[in-house]
């Protein structure tokens, strides 16, 4: 690892085109799991403009029988929650508006083929719904043992859209995207070299020259921008030096599933690590926690988080890895990038001692079985604060444990 070095990371808003497809995605999750806590769901949301579709695989008792189709109200509830999903991020534009966009639900049954392989059945535990290697980091810069550089991303972008939301500022629309990069010393955070904010704008708060555009529109726009950028990075952070770019493209009036459509499971760097550590390539929106790309992912990072706090590592990766139907993992792998007190290999033998990593195990210890989704979908799955049963996996109530089982 280099000791000085600049890093960036970026992070997008709660109305991003792809966050709003994650959001309502997981909607779905919520809606299936609070009927069957053991639904199967594989959610998959397009968004365009004045358009939402979606596709996928289900199961679940009240929810979905092969033999007789949707149980009585369920489309209309899917219906319901999809609406109520985009409305609550603030879509009331004429390109896309939670109450008249048109809607296409096209879920249907899961396969009876992959139903055999993830079915607990006779001897057989429960097996993993897919092939995968997924990753789980945690790392000292942060409070909540998260990359410094997406912490704060996901950071500006939450307190604009606080903002928003209370009308303490009128001229934000949902769709905005955030970009922090600091300069590290001794692998320490120190400053910000620069911080972007691009940001769908009220009609006219753009400095272009041209008719509609109001330079004293688009100063209060960036003032405001500015203002953020204090208030959520450490003292001293921003600098002279420190370029700052809000909206550097111009006007940006067009924004949300009206100016680019929007997929489920294409942030999936912003989700995790902000580029900090390996993804897996999965992603997490839209399924439930049988798919192992998600329980597997937050086990991961559950443990790489306990291994930091506890003071074994600085800064520790963990790799896992699945195959189809097979309930108990392939590899478990521990990099603690030299900061480590105690030898990977230790770790690898004691993790898997302290929680089984089986999807039935995960599940039950992380107690995933629940309709806790649709808050992950948008600032990051990871760096959150635990409440209740959301969130179970940035706990860091293995650290005794560790500790005892380490010495």
């Amino acid at each position: 690892m280099r000791a000085s070095f600049l890093f960036t990371s970026e992070s997008v808003s709660e109305g991003h085109p792809d966050k709003v497809a994650d959001q309502i995605s997981d909607a779905v999750v919520d809606l299936f799991l609070s009927k069957d806590p053991y639904a199967r769901v594989a959610c998959e949301t397009l968004t365009t403009t004045n358009r939402v579709v979606l596709a996928g695989e289900i199961r679940g008792k009240g929810i979905y029988d092969e033999a007789t189709g949707w149980a009585p109200g369920v489309p209309e509830e899917i219906e319901a929650a999809v609406r109520a999903t985009v409305k609550r991020i603030g879509y009331e534009q004429d390109g896309f508006h939670w109450k008249t966009f048109s809607f296409e639900n096209h879920l249907h049954g899961q396969s009876a083929h992959i139903a055999q392989g993830v079915d607990e059945s006779g001897n057989k535990d429960e097996g993993a719904g897919d092939q995968g290697i997924m990753f789980g980091y945690a790392t000292d810069e942060t409070p909540d043992l998260l990359p410094a550089t997406l912490y704060y991303s996901h950071r500006i972008l939450e307190q604009m859209a606080q903002d928003r939301h209370n009308k303490i500022v009128p001229f934000l629309e949902p769709d905005a995207k955030s970009q922090v990069t600091l300069q590290y010393e001794n692998e320490v955070p120190v400053r910000a070299t620069a911080l972007v904010v691009s940001t769908q704008h009220a009609l006219g708060y753009y400095d272009d020259g041209s008719e509609g555009s109001d330079a004293a529109k688009y100063q209060e726009l960036r003032d405001y921008v500015i203002g953020v950028f204090h208030k959520v990075l450490p003292d001293g952070f921003i600098t002279d030096e420190t370029k700052i770019y809000v909206n550097p493209t111009g006007r940006f009036e067009i924004g949300g599933p009206d100016g680019d459509a929007g997929v489920t499971g294409r942030k999936i760097i912003v989700d995790t690590y902000g580029g900090a550590a390996p993804h897996g390539g999965g992603a997490f929106s839209g399924k439930d926690p049988t798919k192992v790309d998600r329980s597997a992912a937050y086990v991961a990072r559950y443990m790489a988080k306990n291994v930091v706090a506890a003071g074994l590592a600085k800064r520790v990766t963990i790799q896992l890895s699945y195959a189809i139907g097979i309930a108990e993992p392939l590899s478990v792998y521990v990099d603690t990038h030299g900061t480590g007190t105690v030898s990977e290999a230790k770790l690898e033998e004691v993790l898997p001692k302290l929680v089984r990593l089986t999807p039935k195990g995960i599940r039950e210890h992380l107690k995933l079985n629940a309709p806790i989704y649709q808050q992950t979908a948008a600032y990051g799955h990871f760096g959150r604060k635990p409440q209740g049963d959301s969130f179970t996996w940035e706990k860091t109530d293995l650290v005794e444990e560790l500790k005892a089982a380490v010495a």
